[in-house]
């Protein structure tokens, strides 16, 4: 008795590519993202009660970079 060959079927080529990702890939760095991002805005007792914010230091050292 003869095997049966399975024969693939192609979709059409197109020029999109799929991806797949995990979930955790696209999770985790959003955690991470938004840990941090809580640390900058909500430094804790880590700052002099009369310094700036912990974000407008951050802009304040953006804008000096930049202009330097």
């Amino acid at each position: 008795m003869p095997a049966r060959t399975h024969t693939r079927t192609h979709r059409p080529s197109t020029d999109a590519v799929e991806v797949r990702l995990p979930w955790w890939a696209v999770t985790l760095p959003a955690l991470a993202f938004a840990a941090l991002l809580l640390l900058i805005v909500e430094p804790g007792q880590a700052h002099a009660g009369t310094g700036a914010p912990g974000i407008g230091r951050l802009v304040e050292r953006i804008l000096a970079l930049l202009a330097a």
